[in-house]
């Protein structure tokens, strides 16, 4: 299963599962550097670090922790050190002017 880039310049993905409704599992690999713009949760998100560093608002999280974000919640990432993240959506992030 090969990475395919997203819109974001140093991050891509894997789409493990995906139903109609927009949920799914994905692997996201952010290179060092790498940045998420500001973004709302629409659904339940649970992201498990695998590899690296990934840093929102709230501070880091590292390998082999476990983050959750609410619907609603709103923030951005990055990450210093680039990093794999298994993360699974109730539904697609709404990216934020």
């Amino acid at each position: 299963m090969a990475w395919e880039p997203t819109r974001f310049a140093g991050v891509d993905r894997k789409v493990l599962y995906q139903e109609p409704s927009g949920r799914e599992t994905t692997l996201v690999r952010m290179a060092p550097g790498a940045k998420l713009p500001k973004h709302r949760h629409v659904g339940l998100e649970q992201s498990f670090v695998l590899e690296g560093t990934l840093v929102d608002d709230d501070g880091p999280c590292t390998a082999g922790n476990f983050v959750w974000r609410r619907p609603g919640s709103v923030h951005s990432a990055w990450s210093p050190d680039g990093c794999v993240v298994l993360g699974i959506f109730e539904a697609p992030n709404e990216f934020l002017p």
